[in-house]
Order: C-alpha cells, then sequence, then structure tokens
C-alpha cells in the first residue's frame, strides 16, 4: 500500500487554503485590468481593493498604507530603497533577502551580533546604533526562518526611537502563526507574505506606519498610489486576502495545536538530537535540529523517499545544502549546522504526521549508527 505523502515544510511554503484557490478562480474568471475604467476594471479593482482592506485590518494598518508587491522579497527591498537611511543595520541571522541586498547597499551596513539562543544582542545593537550615521534603517525578522526564533521587537524599537533609527520588520513567517501588529511592534515598516501562510505564490506586502518615509524611485503606470508600478496580480492578491482571513480564525488554537506536534516531535527525537534556538521564545510550529554526524543533505533525501518533505536548515538557489549562516552567527559548531534539518507544522498537519515522521528519522539515524559500529 502506497503511503501517503507528509508535508511538513511549511516554512517554505504552505498548501495552498482551498478558500484561497475558489477565489482566485473567481478573479481569474472575472478578468479584467483594475487600472481601468470599465465595469471588469471597476470588478477587479473592488477585489483588490477588498484584499487590501483584510490584510490593512490583520495588521492594524490602515488600507492606504499596504503596498501589495509580488512578495517578501520585493517589499524588503522596496523598503530599504525608499527609507533613505543614512546606514543600515542588520541583525546576524537575517533572511537572505536582506542579507545579500545590505552587502550591496551604496550606504554603510553593519551586523548586530545575536546571542548563542539566538536573539538579537541588544547591548551590542545599541552600541551599533551609538555610531552609525543617522537616520539608520535597522532590518530585524520577527521571526526567524530557520530557527523560527522570535525577536524582542518592542525592545528593539525602543532602542530605534531613543536613537532616530527607523524599523524594518521581516514578518514573512509571524504573520498567521503568531498576532502580528505594526502598532504593537512599533515598526516604520512591516512586510509579509502570501504563501507561508496558504495563499498562493506571487503576493505580499510592504505595509507602512503612518508618515513613514517613502521616496519613490520606480516609474510606471502609477499603480499602488505610484509606490510600486506595474498592472498588480489581481488573483494572487485576491488569494492573499482571503488567505489572511482564514489563517487568522482562531489564531490561538491553531498556535496550541501545531505547538503541541512540535513538542511531540522533539520529545520524541533521539537522545543525541541537538534543537536550535530551544532557549528562546519560537513560533509554535517550527523545529530546527540536528541529529550528531547524520548528513542533511543525505537526511533530507532519505526523508523524501519515505515521502515526508522536510527541509536542510538552510538552502541556496540551487536546491543544494549548505551550511547555515544563521547557525554560525548562534555560534553552533560547523558540523553540528551542516547536519541541520527543520521541521515545520501547518494547517493540514496532524499527530500521525509527527509518528510518520518520527519513526523514518529514528529508522534512517539508527543506519547510520549502525554504518559507525561496523566502521
Amino acid at each position: 500500500m502506497t503511503k501517503t505523502p507528509i508535508y511538513c515544510d511549511y516554512n517554505a511554503g504552505a498548501p495552498i487554503r482551498a478558500e484561497a484557490a475558489v477565489a482566485m478562480s473567481r478573479a481569474l474568471a472575472a478578468g479584467g485590468n483594475p487600472s481601468s475604467v470599465h465595469a471588469f476594471g471597476r470588478r477587479m479593482r473592488a477585489m483588490i481593493e477588498d484584499a487590501r482592506e483584510r490584510v490593512a485590518g490583520a495588521l492594524d494598518a490602515s488600507a492606504e498604507n499596504v503596498v501589495f508587491t509580488s512578495g517578501a522579497t520585493e517589499a524588503l527591498h522596496l523598503a530599504m530603497a525608499s527609507a533613505s537611511a543614512a546606514s543600515l543595520i542588520i541583525s546576524a541571522v537575517e533572511h537572505d533577502a536582506i542579507y545579500e541586498q545590505a552587502k550591496r547597499s551604496p550606504i554603510a551596513a553593519e551586523s548586530a551580533p545575536v546571542q548563542d539562543g539566538g536573539l538579537v544582542d541588544l547591548a551590542a545593537l545599541d552600541a551599533v546604533l551609538r555610531n552609525a550615521a543617522q537616520p539608520a534603517l535597522v532590518a530585524v525578522q520577527l521571526a526567524n526562518n530557520e530557527t523560527g526564533v522570535v525577536q524582542p521587537i518592542s525592545r528593539i524599537a525602543a532602542l530605534c526611537r531613543e536613537h532616530g533609527a527607523l524599523l524594518l520588520v521581516d514578518a514573512a513567517q509571524a504573520f498567521g502563526r503568531i498576532p502580528v501588529s505594526i502598532a504593537d511592534l512599533d515598526a516604520t515598516y512591516l512586510v509579509v507574505s502570501s504563501h507561508k501562510l496558504g495563499g498562493p505564490p506571487g503576493a505580499g506586502a510592504l505595509v507602512l506606519a503612518p508618515g513613514a518615509p517613502f521616496a519613490i524611485g520606480r516609474f510606471g503606470g502609477g499603480q499602488e498610489r505610484g509606490r510600486r508600478p506595474g498592472t498588480e496580480n489581481g488573483a494572487a492578491v485576491v488569494g492573499f486576502g482571503v488567505a489572511v482571513e482564514w489563517a487568522l480564525r482562531d489564531l490561538d488554537a491553531e498556535a496550541q495545536r501545531v505547538a503541541k506536534l512540535r513538542d511531540r516531535f522533539e520529545a520524541g527525537l533521539p537522545s543525541d538530537a541537538v534543537v536550535f534556538g530551544a532557549s528562546a521564545p519560537r513560533l509554535p510550529n517550527t523545529s530546527n535540529f540536528a541529529l550528531p554526524g547524520l548528513n542533511a543533505e543525505t537526511a533530507v533525501i532519505a526523508m523524501d523517499l519515505e515521502g515526508i518533505a522536510l527541509s536542510s536548515g538552510a538552502a541556496c538557489s540551487s536546491g543544494k545544502v549548505r551550511a547555515s549562516r544563521v547557525l554560525g552567527a548562534m555560534a553552533v559548531a560547523p558540523e553540528l549546522a551542516k547536519a541541520a534539518l527543520r521541521v515545520s507544522f501547518g494547517h493540514e498537519s496532524k499527530p500521525s504526521d509527527v509518528d510518520e515522521i518520527l519513526h523514518a528519522l529514528n529508522k534512517i539515524a539508527s543506519r547510520r549508527k549502525l554504518k559507525d559500529a561496523a566502521a
């Protein structure tokens, strides 16, 4: 009997929610360019603005301050380009979308270190801010995509206020899993993504706080109030808006449910397993761990052959496994970092999935130990 495949890589992208897929189909069938003044265009414009209201309401933002983009990466780049900051400060565990852009930035860029548990070193950030040209733009993930570690954004925001800095918060992994509010976070810019919470790929948003600096650097058709020109991907935006509504229904209860799956999973890991970021607050759905001596690439392939989709701690664009820069910043030994694996649960995950994943992992770990003993 063929096993049902198990998907536990929600941090890479969640399966699309049925409600979002239906909404997208309706939008595609409706057709029309949202910038057109005829009935078809007005209908598509109304669908997009409905989605904007849903996203804004979920984040305690004004709809006029929600800028739809092709995804979180574009939104991050748009914020960095629009802030007109004099310097850039990023945490050492930021997503490559920020990290690689910072390396190529024409303005001075510095890194703020993290402690071993993955939390930003606030004293070190304070020192960097004191010496940085102002206004500085500080970029920090709300929750890390690899470890799930949740940063103390309110304390970071207080430091930014003290030094007159702007704050860019990447909430792509957090939105739909824990409460996210641009007002509560006191962020200048907030970035969210569609496909992390069950919407389609190809949609995301940059959310602005009232009065946030925004230097327009792109020109075209004037869409998104001139802040992001180009015809909107209407169907993806509509799917995004519906997915947000469904992801936030019973958010606390769902967080508790997936946290139980995560905790059950970690309790069943082999005794020599190392869980990264376990000492810090984490997303309820994420477990980043290593089985010492087990190569991550080998494990990902072996698990895939068992019908289970998980990921390594970090994967480059070619899909090959590499040692995690994030774990390196957390002072994890290189050999252990190369063994890092990530399991992330979501709205379709169930307890039996956990049991199947553990069974497969323990089987692979046993084969490794037998091989080591024979050697």
